[in-house]
């Protein structure tokens, strides 16, 4: 576990953060309070509230977006009535098994089938229950995945996404204090929660009593300082996440004696447009484009996944890439929006030869024309790619083409708190802590120790279906107390 990775005045201050509850003036009680209002945060409010209890959600930021909104909003299904509507035989056990291999056995492999068990769950409950416009997105596959399972908005974005949730928190009566950062937790020494503090938008201070809380403000990435520490390879790094992931969450467990795990697992992302934080859409990459560093040669396999793709970026000269493709994969990634938003920001560079290319991207003309000749042997099976990539079964680039320029970013950690099925923070031995639930990037997620676990969705899939499960456990928790 990972009580080490404080110093000593970190972990004092961490410590700080939790009050005894006889220093608490509580103004309010409810039931179960969740902090963030990202999408575990109101997936979990969403599930408290079928039971019939009331639930508060707080954010710190003036609209309740969290990271989810900075996404793509795609959650991966398995077995979902959508995938069958489409023709594609999924189920749970092929969807862990994915998740197995990309981690190499590295996460929790109970864990990993409660996720896949639930994700099309999930994803059916909030389409059907609240309304979520998903569909399946069937245009293209994610390195990873055995089966197209992703499912999304019409738009495919998060904010869309978030739209959906919030609609369906108001229609379900939740309520959300916004502008509400939280300070401090009371808890009594056995680590029963009994309710929180937080700050108003004019200072002043309220503190309100729970009978369960959820955890649900996500990771570390956006304090410099844990980053620093824990995953330095991407330090260095754009951060493109949600600046209050400041590691709370975790801090606050583990000083209630949580356990915490794959503390230095996060998803990084290779794409992320360089000087315009709009990420651009890895099916460029699945598709058969592929990036060059600015010698104009390529430098990793691609294929790999964008995560670990992200750190062989951040390697190369001034920390960017140019991503290659052409018409055919610019007509796929079309469908989203965030492709267009691009589209619009004057992102992309077009060019009808490889010479033009070159002069569009300020690339060697020679060292390009070689590497897209190599690329071309490599896909009608001439060479193999010393790189290891395998070509197969895309047609080659061909102009017009299309160049835009990428560097490497963090979008957000993976590790986090121990949890059960129920999302239940679990001690170092263990034992559940009394009242305490985390979900999202509060908990420990499912791609193992490092970025190369990361699987395309297991954010979201995580979010959901961990936010699901601590909603509804939280709820029963509290409805059995009364009983």
């Amino acid at each position: 576990m990972a009580q080490w990775i404080y110093s000593d005045a970190r972990r004092a201050e961490a410590a700080g953060s939790i009050l005894p509850p006889d220093q608490a003036d509580f103004a309010a009680e409810v039931p179960v309070l969740v902090i963030g209002g990202g999408g575990c945060g109101l997936t979990a409010a969403l599930a408290a509230r079928e039971t019939g209890v009331d639930v508060v959600v707080v954010e710190r930021d003036r609209s309740a977006l969290g990271t989810t909104a900075m996404s793509t909003g795609l959650i991966p299904g398995a077995g979902s009535r959508f995938q069958r509507e489409a023709g594609i035989e999924d189920d749970p056990t092929l969807f862990a098994g994915d998740i197995m291999a990309k981690t190499h056995g590295r996460t929790d492999p109970d864990m990993a089938a409660f996720i896949a068990e639930q994700s099309a769950v999930t994803v059916e409950w909030l389409a059907d229950s609240h309304a979520v416009p998903f569909s399946l997105v069937d245009t293209f596959r994610y390195p990873g995945h055995a089966r197209m399972r992703m499912h999304g908005t019409p738009n495919r974005t998060g904010a869309e996404l978030m739209g959906a949730l919030h609609a369906a928190a108001e229609r379900a009566g939740v309520d959300i204090l916004l502008e509400a950062p939280v300070s401090h937790l009371f808890a009594e020494a056995d680590g029963r929660v009994r309710g929180i503090r937080i700050t108003r938008p004019d200072g002043g201070t309220e503190d309100i009593a729970c009978e369960a809380l959820i955890l649900a403000c996500c990771g570390f990435g956006g304090a410099p300082e844990m980053v620093a520490e824990l995953i330095p390879e991407i330090a260095g790094a754009t951060f493109f996440g949600h600046p209050g992931n400041k590691g709370d969450a975790l801090r606050w467990g583990m000083t209630l004696g949580a356990a915490a795990a794959d503390i230095h697992a996060y998803q990084g992302h290779a794409g992320l447009i360089h000087g315009q934080g709009i990420p651009l859409l890895w099916a460029h990459i699945i598709e058969g484009g592929i990036q060059v560093n600015l010698e104009g040669r390529r430098f990793s396999d691609e294929t790999r996944g964008y995560s670990e793709q992200a750190v062989d970026v951040v390697a190369q000269p001034d920390s960017v890439a140019w991503s290659l493709y052409d018409q055919r994969r610019h007509d796929v990634m079309m469908e989203f929006e965030d492709y267009r938003d691009a589209i619009r920001a004057d992102c992309l560079r077009t060019a009808g030869s490889v010479a033009e290319l070159a002069a569009v991207t300020g690339l060697p003309e020679t060292a390009l024309a070689e590497t897209l000749a190599g690329v071309e042997a490599m896909v009608a099976g001439a060479q193999a790619d010393p790189l290891g990539r395998d070509f197969g079964g895309k047609p080659p680039l061909a102009a017009p083409y299309y160049a835009v320029k990428v560097t490497g970013a963090l979008f957000h950690t993976q590790g986090g708190l121990v949890v059960d099925r129920d999302a239940r923070v679990l001690r170092q031995d263990g034992a559940p802590l009394p009242n305490l639930f985390a979900g999202g990037g509060a908990a420990r997620g499912v791609s193992g120790p490092s970025c190369w676990g990361y699987l395309a969705g297991n954010g979201l899939v995580s979010a959901t279906v961990l936010g699901r499960a601590a909603g509804s456990a939280a709820a029963r928790q509290v409805l059995e107390a009364l009983s």
